[in-house]
């Protein structure tokens, strides 16, 4: 219910302003008035056009036309026109002391609009006509249909492992990235590596508990991994070049600790073709390749697999959601994979070696590529890269600890480095950045296969060490103990001696 004011001296300019804040005091406050007068931008009606209301004012007569106006907005229906003045029931400008009734309600509206207030209606208006796929020229990719469209083409599947062929502005992939939003939400692969892994090395703890009573080798050495045996870790799977080829000085007839051996010792022997297991060599040479895939799934023990998965659940984890879990696996197995492919050719060859960690460091690599290539989106940049080399050196530095095996280490970082800069999706906001970014893919893609197949041949050659002689002191402290670093590192006097 809306008043008019009639306390205003004769000649006063009340009305000489009707839509001034001064003089609202002495107009109908009808709400739908003031909203398709504030917002529509229709344009004043010529005063000759309503001075056929005689008797009115200037104001009163706009005023009069403004109500009769139909709705500027799209989609909502036409307003009933208001009752003419000689239909109503109560004088409305003859007798200014009679309160006004608004018989133009909220009910002749949508349903969609009743109980929404003005300012909502205000709101919704002033945002005609703008744009939801407002892009910042500087830095966004095209808005058009097709890149929509293929949005929408992308399948739930490729969208949760990260394939998702949609674009979107470039402003927005910076701020995801500064926020840690990658590709997918969840890392499903590094989810079932993880179940896996334990399964595996519950898998192990029950191999031992049936050789040896325990699930852990206490006997004739205690694993100080708190695992199963050597000899155990060998039968199901560990990388041990004399399972894989021919080793000089280690022939297939070579007697070694069987897995039930708790002697020291030993005196349960076994030949290392037994030990190797997976129906032997069938009378041949030996060729278990495999093992430089199925060493990652295994681990030494209760520290060594805790460690493990703790970095592969947090580090390698954001890096799938960033990469997605398609590039993910692709970097994890590379760096995996050829960590024991580098270890196989320089590491002592009668030391098994097992474990995650060299695919693990695959992953830590990509975070390098992630700094270097989006230096200017990174939260203190200098900070964080002072932060990641103590890491790294202290990870290198852990490879020197007798039972670690640094070329997995090594080896792993290496081809992280070279595959995430191939699949890793780097923002480049200028064509200056991508062009250097696709020279980097470029060369790193054949650089990983040549080093893939220089190190394998040369693993299967008579003397792998020959290549390179001097390699071997980066994952040994030559000492008395260890015969400087020099031989094959098997020995058959102790069990529980492996490489992680």
């Amino acid at each position: 219910m809306a008043h008019f004011n009639t306390n205003y001296p004769a000649g006063s300019k009340f009305h000489s302003d009707p839509f001034g804040d001064d003089g609202l005091d002495g107009i109908i406050q009808d709400d739908t008035t003031t909203f398709a007068t504030t917002t529509s931008g229709i344009p004043a009606l010529d005063p000759s056009a309503s001075s056929r209301d005689t008797g009115h004012t200037e104001a009163q007569s706009l005023i009069f036309n403004y109500r009769r106006t139909k709705s500027p907005l799209q989609g909502v229906p036409s307003r009933q026109p208001t009752p003419s003045l000689s239909e109503r029931s109560a004088p409305v400008f003859g007798d200014l002391s009679v309160p006004y009734k608004d018989e133009d309600t909220y009910s002749t509206r949508p349903s969609s609009f009743v109980g929404q207030s003005d300012d909502r209606l205000v709101h919704n208006a002033a945002d005609m006509g703008r744009s939801d796929s407002y892009q910042d020229l500087e830095y966004a990719e095209p808005s058009d249909e097709n890149s929509k469209l293929a949005a929408d083409r992308t399948s739930p599947f490729q969208k949760a492992i990260g394939m998702n062929t949609g674009k979107y502005p470039m402003d927005q992939r910076i701020e995801d990235k500064r926020r840690g939003i990658g590709r997918q939400k969840y890392p499903l692969v590094v989810w079932a590596l993880t179940i896996i892994m334990i399964g595996v090395f519950i898998n192990e703890l029950v191999v031992n508990t049936r050789a040896q009573g325990t699930p852990v080798s206490f006997k004739p050495v205690v694993n100080p991994m708190l695992g199963p045996s050597e000899s155990a870790l060998i039968n199901l799977g560990a990388r041990f070049p004399p399972c894989m080829k021919v080793v000089q000085g280690l022939p297939i007839t070579t007697q070694m600790a069987c897995l039930n051996d708790t002697a020291n010792p030993p005196d349960q022997l076994c030949s290392i073709e037994d030990v190797c297991g997976f129906g032997g060599f069938h009378g041949g040479e030996p060729n278990q390749w495999f093992r430089f895939i199925t060493a990652i799934f295994l681990h030494a023990g209760f520290i060594h697999i805790i460690l493990n998965m703790l970095a592969q659940l947090t580090i390698s984890a954001q890096i799938e959601r960033e990469m997605g879990s398609a590039g993910f696996f692709i970097t994890y197995f590379a760096a995996g994979i050829f960590g024991n492919v580098l270890g196989g050719n320089f590491s002592l060859v009668g030391a098994p070696s097992i474990g995650a960690s060299g695919a693990i460091f695959g992953t830590v690599a990509v975070t390098w590529v992630d700094l270097f290539a989006h230096w200017k989106y990174q939260y203190r940049p200098g900070k964080k890269l002072a932060i990641m080399t103590v890491e790294l050196l202290f990870g290198i530095a852990l490879g020197y600890i007798p039972y670690v095996d640094n070329f997995a280490h090594l080896g792993g970082l290496c081809m992280g480095l070279l595959v995430g800069t191939t699949l890793y999706p780097v923002i480049s906001p200028t064509k200056r950045h991508k062009l250097i970014m696709w020279a980097f893919r470029l060369a790193a893609i054949p650089l990983a296969i040549i080093l893939f197949a220089v190190l394998i041949r040369n693993f299967y050659t008579s003397d792998p060490y020959a290549a390179c002689s001097g390699c071997r002191y980066l994952s040994c402290i030559p000492t008395a103990s260890n015969n400087h670093c020099q031989g094959t590192g098997f020995s058959n006097t102790t069990t529980g001696g492996s490489s992680i």
